[in-house]
């Protein structure tokens, strides 16, 4: 047992990992004329017996609608372009060579059983050579390969760069293509059968890949042992001059840094990490041992390498290796065997490691950290829950699609992306349309009741302003279901019931068009008959969900849309509805954090602007609610109407409570936004009352002060007030509305003696 060697750590080394931090020591520098940091070993990975078979199809489905898994190799850039990631600079391969290649004491393991082999005892130095004492494996940890050897009379090695879970990584020329680095991976144990047929599965299973993020293999070469004269095999492979994740992050730590590489920064990683995994599952292929030293970056790139763990999904023999801290539960591994899920359980686990500092290996083996001990995960909400999701402990509860994993960790970076820079980061649905908030707010803005924009929906108008879960285009009915989404719900309810063979989509299209209608138990009624054709479809349970709030169930509505968030953590929509859920159950300042996330990211969800100005004005914070106002987009059509309710923010409350300065902010915001047409005559109206109530109860304004084109004095206000009124009466339809106008003008009007 050694102390961790971070000085901020405390915690102690133990199989290869810090009890407290969960990383393996930093490497020790080796004895050289320009001294570099290599690769450190980390512990060997360790077999475990399994069987495949496919993983059941339970809740979690990733996306209700066909796989859209292209099998595109084509190199995106590093976080979509949107992240700015520290490049690595290309490591001269000379100088990544190790000193003196030994595999510590700690890092030695049986490569048949996983016992630790090697070990000192009795004050004598473990043996590096010798054979298990558990099952009589033998094993040999001495590099096969020395400085100067010529491999298969083209690749002459220059030395060991690092020792791998199965054997040693040998730097070398190939002076048969312009003496290009290449990279020599030996075995563990040159007499271990079982190593023997992994080697023999990596070369076959890396003769069939070609993506810009996986590495590349050039040849498998045979070289005698020089112990026993037995050929052992070696996979030559392209040379990858960067530094790991596992490196990365171990610099950082070891230099001070309290946590791990930013959030954006890891997510940037994963994407490109999760396009190499998409691709190895597409040809049938499971990496099953995915970890931060598996992952290397060069400059602006990054590469999957070590493929000694891969095997092909319907192999039931061929021995798993997995890495402590990363691989998920031995009873999943012995039921299920490696499935994609797992595959992407390990990259789940992986980000938590780069971006979190704890005992990933001790304490928190199969679990996350609670955010009180983990900032990271309390700041970045929905960053933590698609880490809960893709580590789940139920396998059908995770991710089960690298392609849907990565459409919701591209939301998930838009997030973190707006708050860490302050600008929103919008992007497209694959999932949902867009809100239908429009109706809404337009037609409110054309009565120019401030009050109305800014009161909140009832449960019917919210069902209808969120968005709706997009229709599968390859459903039979996608055609016919297109053109019905402006029908009136009861005429489109009629309709769908007609439908003589109601598919999947047809269900969902009745099932929301009855809620909207205010039958709910109809609802329900349709919903079962679609679960029972798609089980499993998480628009199932938007659908309950939307029932609920159309019922005013506010706490049903809550659960079932904090559900749908676990589930899909970069959509918009499951934000929404949860905020509506949680404002109409009484909880103002948690829905406040959900609607924040989806402004900050993407202003076309506008709704989420009014909410947000709603639940400040309710706290008395008038500056804040025309602050969030003020920043709906200009070419936004609701632009106007967040200035009129702007307008009635600013002048809300006792108008002794208004400053001069409130009130000519107020006036030139709605000349600045509105028209000339009733509806901007009635807001005038509300500001001139405001200034003048304001000015009767003893305010004051500075002289030569002007609220909309007129001098802000009683004179000024109430000869602007009677032009407003007449303006009104003018343009009233109704008899009794005109004579009501007239009458307030008059009452309004300057005070004469003649």
């Amino acid at each position: 047992m050694n102390q961790c060697t971070d000085p901020a750590c405390g915690g102690a080394v133990e199989d290869g990992f810090c009890s407290v931090c969960g990383l393996a020591p930093a490497p020790t520098p080796a004895a050289a004329p320009t001294p570099s940091p290599s690769p450190s070993p980390s512990p060997a990975p360790t077999p475990s017996p399994a069987v495949s078979r496919p993983s059941p199809r339970g809740l979690s489905a990733p996306s209700g609608r066909v796989s859209r898994r292209s099998g595109s190799s084509r190199r995106g850039m590093l976080g979509l372009g949107m992240v700015l990631v520290p490049p690595v600079p290309y490591r001269d391969p000379a100088t990544a060579v190790m000193a003196d290649p030994a595999v510590a004491e700690k890092n030695r393991y049986c490569g048949g059983c996983g016992e630790k082999v090697g070990r000192s005892r009795s004050g004598r130095p473990g043996r590096t050579e010798g054979y298990c004492p558990s099952c009589g494996t033998e094993y040999s940890f001495v590099p096969k390969l020395r400085k100067g050897d010529l491999v298969a009379g083209q690749y002459e090695v220059l030395g060991c760069l690092a020792h791998g879970g199965l054997g040693w990584i040998y730097l070398a020329r190939d002076h048969n293509v312009s003496d290009r680095w290449v990279v020599l991976k030996g075995l563990l144990n040159s007499g271990d059968a079982e190593a023997h047929k992994t080697a023999a599965a990596e070369r076959s299973f890396l003769a069939e890949v070609e993506h810009p993020n996986i590495v590349k293999i050039y040849n498998f070469v045979q070289h005698p042992d020089p112990r026993t004269g037995v050929p052992a095999g070696h996979i030559v492979m392209e040379y990858v001059g960067g530094k790991s994740l596992r490196d990365l992050i171990a610099e950082r730590r070891h230099g001070g840094g309290a946590s791990g590489l930013p959030v954006a920064q890891v997510v940037a990683y994963a994407l490109e990490v999760l396009r190499a995994l998409d691709y190895l599952h597409g040809k049938g292929l499971l990496y099953c041992d995915f970890k931060p030293d598996n992952v290397i970056q060069s400059e602006e790139q990054i590469k999957l390498i070590d493929l000694g763990g891969v095997r092909r999904s319907e192999d039931a023999l061929t021995p798993v290796y997995t890495t402590p801290g990363y691989r998920v539960p031995e009873r999943e591994l012995r039921e299920l065997g490696p499935t994609v899920s797992s595959d992407l359980y390990t990259v789940g686990r992986t980000m938590a490691v780069l971006s979190c500092r704890f005992s990933f290996g001790k304490r928190y083996p199969h679990a996350l950290p609670d955010p009180a001990e983990a900032p990271v995960l309390a700041e970045y909400e929905s960053y933590r829950r698609f880490l809960e999701r893709a580590t789940h402990v139920e396998p059908d509860a995770r991710f089960h699609d690298a392609a849907d994993m990565s459409e919701q960790l591209t939301g998930v970076l838009r997030e973190v992306l707006s708050k860490d820079q302050g600008e929103p980061h919008p992007g497209p649905s694959a999932l949902f349309g867009p809100e239908r908030f429009l109706a809404h707010a337009a037609g409110a803005a054309a009565a120019a009741d401030p009050d109305l924009l800014l009161r909140r929906p009832d449960p019917a108008e919210t069902v209808a302003v969120l968005p709706t879960p997009l229709v599968d285009p390859g459903d039979p009915a996608a055609g016919l279901l297109g053109g019905l989404s402006a029908v009136r719900p009861e005429e489109l309810a009629a309709t769908l019931r007609a439908a003589p063979s109601p598919s999947p989509e047809t269900r969902l299209m009745l099932a929301r068009a009855l809620v909207l209608a205010g039958r709910g138990d109809e609802a329900a009624a349709v919903l079962e008959e679609f679960e029972s054709q798609m089980p499993g479809d998480w628009r199932t349970y938007w659908y309950l969900a939307l029932k609920a709030l159309g019922a005013a169930d506010a706490d049903d509505a809550r659960e079932r849309f904090d559900e749908l968030y676990a589930h899909l953590p970069g959509e918009a929509a499951p934000k929404l509805g949860l905020a509506a859920a949680l404002e109409a159950a009484g909880r103002p300042g948690e829905a406040e954090e959900r609607l924040e996330a989806v402004w900050s990211t993407d202003r076309a969800y506008v709704s989420a602007a009014f909410a947000l100005a709603r639940i400040r004005l309710g706290r008395g914070e008038r500056d804040a609610a025309v602050e969030v106002l003020d920043s709906v987009p200009e070419l936004s059509s609701l632009h106007v109407a967040a200035q009129t309710a702007a307008v009635g923010a600013q002048v809300r409350g006792r108008p002794a409570d208004l400053s001069a300065a409130d009130l000519v902010a107020a006036g030139a915001r709605l000349e600045r936004a509105a028209g000339r047409g009733a509806a901007t005559h009635r807001l005038r109206a509300r500001v001139l009352e405001a200034a003048l109530e304001r000015l009767l109860g003893g305010g004051t304004a500075p002289p030569g002060t002007e609220l909309l084109g007129a001098p802000m004095d009683e004179r000024g206000l109430r000869g602007n007030l009677e032009r407003t009124y007449r303006a009104l009466a003018r343009t009233a339809l109704d008899p009794d509305r005109r004579r009501d106008f007239v009458d307030r003008a008059n009452a309004r009007r300057v005070r004469t003696w003649t």
